[in-house]
């Protein structure tokens, strides 16, 4: 019985594949063995006693299976850690994405004219020297402070108003009295004027 090597490099060259991926029949040795040529190899390729083997196959289920559990934070424990926590997850990215969030709802805010410009920069400022933790924090001293300059703002309203109204209330007795002294010198001109 001969080794078929000379039909499986030529099958090889013919199929344009490595010698691991041709199939001969077992069953048809003698009439492979006869073929010595390229064109009896074609021939015998046409017939299917030699095949091309197919591609193994190298499946990914198991990879995806094991990303899916690293997606919902499995496999992450201590024993899995390389480098320190910075190098994971650099500080600087959690700063500069914190940064960005609480700018953008800055910048929202101020345009949609829920702050004005100076409690902007003041907020600005505020954020760039790390006050606010996250946006929450960050919109609930928006609406604390906003409530406490309209609450200023009233109070300033009334105190001008009181104001107004004392400096209104003082002009109308200062005439009221200017009208009782001039009535007074009426009066004491009309009684010598009659004396005389």
């Amino acid at each position: 019985m001969s080794t078929l090597r000379l039909q499986k490099r030529l099958a090889a060259a013919v199929l344009k594949c490595g010698k691991r991926k041709i199939w001969l029949d077992p069953n048809e040795t003698t009439e492979i063995a006869n073929a010595n040529s390229r064109q009896n190899v074609r021939k015998l390729v046409k017939d299917g006693l030699i095949i091309r083997k197919p591609h193994v196959i190298h499946s990914r289920s198991r990879v995806r299976e094991a990303m899916e559990a690293k997606r919902k934070g499995r496999h992450s424990g201590y024993g899995k850690r390389k480098g320190t926590a910075n190098a994971r997850m650099p500080e600087k990215v959690i700063w500069m994405r914190r940064m960005r969030t609480l700018r953008r709802l800055l910048r929202k805010y101020r345009e949609s004219k829920k702050i004005d410009c100076h409690l902007y920069h003041n907020l600005y400022m505020r954020v760039k020297g790390n006050v606010f933790r996250n946006k929450r924090v960050l919109m609930e001293y928006i609406h604390k402070k906003k409530a406490e300059n309209l609450r200023t703002k009233q109070l300033a309203d009334q105190a001008e108003a009181r104001r107004l109204k004392k400096r209104q209330s003082r002009q109308r007795r200062e005439d009221r009295q200017k009208a009782k002294q001039a009535e007074l010198v009426k009066m004491y001109q009309k009684e010598d004027s009659s004396s005389k």
